[in-house]
């Protein structure tokens, strides 16, 4: 087997057999220097590949609203209106961003430079206009062209990009004081290896990278202290802990290849992460082909994990849950005031209540709820399962609850909160049993779970994997079918699955009580 292969094979066990592991911990006891790194003030990262996506489409749209600009503003009112004006500058604003990205201005180190960026940019910009001009000259089009319109588009739109580009190497200076542009990065190896690969990593300017600290799996004289200045946090097995205290977006490992078992094992433990996941290569002398690698600056890594749903994914998804959200919540709005009134008057007490869950990367997050239960037997920690014909239960919320409608309110988590999604694998109560076990203690790989904001359908749901749990098997099913929606995910997929929860409510409610 050679080393693509058997790192292939470390990343698949990892996925798949994590039978016999232990339990995670909940609250796992950190060290003092990694407890002094948690507490730092984080901001949300910022994507630099959404980031860029999100300058192509300004670059577009302010180009185009420009030549529209002048056009309507100058052009119409003498010879009226022509559709030929407003291809020509949907063209040109799409040729500009084609030449800005040949010309390679569209990352986030570009956006830094300004000299080096605005000099790209302008004469990019340039380009376009005379190769526009030569296409009108060749095509004898130049005498119906207005060349006080075509000046003026030229002028204000080279002194809009320019603007703008200012405007936007001020923001980017500002995100990289804040760290919302760094990749929060943790060493896995705090021995030789690891303190040649902190080397490596300081002396790239432009990986962006953030080593917060080092993590060993060994307690003997060959792990170090401190690694090139970077000191040891802890061991392998506080990684997982320390990632839910603080933003961790990548885990690097300084292992050699040929270290498969003790990589194997550690990817068990961190694999449940929301985390980039990859091997340094920059001391192993097998090399692959240039394309097997991804680059952090000029170290080469071996992908193992991806974190799930980021960049544009990301962007797509976010767009999903809002504008779906929004208009799904306002054709339930007249449901759920009939579902608030029947609670009313079935039993006194509160209409809504909130229950804490699990929300991504396991933390804790309150969701909403019509109540079913009888208020002076309320359960905000849903510390005991709901049983068929639980007294607990009142007969609206016996209906509610096999119908689901017990659950419309989470819509408000979803367009104003944003700690839930439409789709993905449930939340459920931080304090869930199955038979006096927590489901995290019942199912190993139970917080892989949690790589993806929590939804209120998900395929779980759709496949018949809801209600009550009282076997082993149907918690061991919600984490298998979640785990297969966090691995295909798409915005297809999510269209899917909320156009079957209607029937899957109608046909698989079984088990719910």
């Amino acid at each position: 087997m050679n080393a693509r292969s058997m790192l292939d094979a470390a990343a698949s066990a990892a996925t798949i057999a994590v039978a016999g592991q232990p339990a995670i911990e909940r609250r796992r006891r950190l060290s003092p220097a990694a407890l002094a790194v948690t507490n730092q003030k984080v901001h949300r990262a910022y994507s630099p590949i959404g980031l860029a996506g999100f300058v192509r489409i300004a670059d577009f749209g302010l180009l185009s609203f420009v030549g529209s600009a002048v056009y309507f503003g100058y052009v119409v009112p003498i010879s009226g209106f022509h559709w030929e004006y407003l291809a020509a500058i949907v063209g040109m604003a799409i040729s500009a961003v084609i030449c800005f990205q040949a010309a390679d201005i569209y990352q986030i180190q570009v956006f830094r430079a300004q000299v080096r960026q605005m000099t790209r940019m302008i004469s990019s910009y340039c380009f376009v206009f005379l190769l526009f001009i030569g296409l009108s000259f060749f095509a004898k089009l130049g005498s119906e062209v207005s060349r006080l319109w075509l000046a003026a588009f030229f002028f204000i739109g080279l002194g809009a990009l320019i603007t703008s580009r200012v405007v936007l190497a001020n923001r980017i200076r500002s995100w990289a004081r804040q760290g919302r542009l760094d990749r929060r990065t943790i060493i896995v190896g705090a021995d030789q290896s690891g303190e040649d690969l902190v080397r490596a990593l300081k002396l790239q300017n432009d990986s962006e990278i953030e080593i917060l600290g080092v993590f060993d799996d060994r307690s003997d004289s060959r792990s170090l202290d401190t690694c090139a200045g970077v000191p040891k946090l802890g061991k392998v097995d506080d990684i997982v802990e320390f990632a839910r205290r603080t933003r961790v977006d990548l885990v690097l490992f300084a292992l050699p290849i040929s270290a498969e078992t003790r990589i194997l094992d550690m990817l068990k433990k961190l694999w449940v992460l929301p985390v980039d996941i990859r091997l340094s290569a920059h001391t192993n002398k097998l090399r692959f082909r240039p394309r097997s690698y991804s680059y952090l600056g000029a170290v080469p890594t071996l992908d193992v994990f991806e974190a799930p749903i980021t960049d544009w994914d990301l962007v797509m998804k976010w767009l999903f849950d809002r504008l779906v959200g929004a208009l799904i919540l306002l054709l339930a709005l007249p449901v759920m005031a009939l579902v608030a009134l029947a609670i009313k008057l079935d039993s006194p007490g509160p209409v809504l209540f909130r229950q804490k869950r699990f929300g991504f990367n396991n933390e804790r997050i309150d969701v909403f709820k019509f109540r079913s239960l009888y208020h002076h037997q309320a359960d905000p920690t849903a510390s005991k399962v709901v049983t068929k014909n639980d007294p607990r239960v009142t007969r609206v919320g016996r209906f509610i609850r096999k119908t689901s409608l017990d659950e419309l309110p989470q819509l408000f988590n979803v367009v104003f909160k944003g700690n839930l999604s439409l789709v993905g694998p449930r939340p459920h109560a931080v304090q869930g049993k199955l038979q006096n076990r927590l489901f995290d203690e019942a199912v190993d790989g139970y917080f892989a779970r949690h790589r993806v904001k929590p939804g209120i359908t998900g395929w779980a749901q759709i496949n018949g994997w809801r209600g009550e749990i009282d076997k082993e098997e149907k918690i061991q099913k919600r984490v298998e079918f979640d785990l297969y929606y966090i691995e295909n995910w798409s915005v297809l997929l999510d269209l899917y699955i909320l156009l079957k929860t209607p029937l899957a409510l109608m046909t698989k409610s079984e088990n719910a009580y």
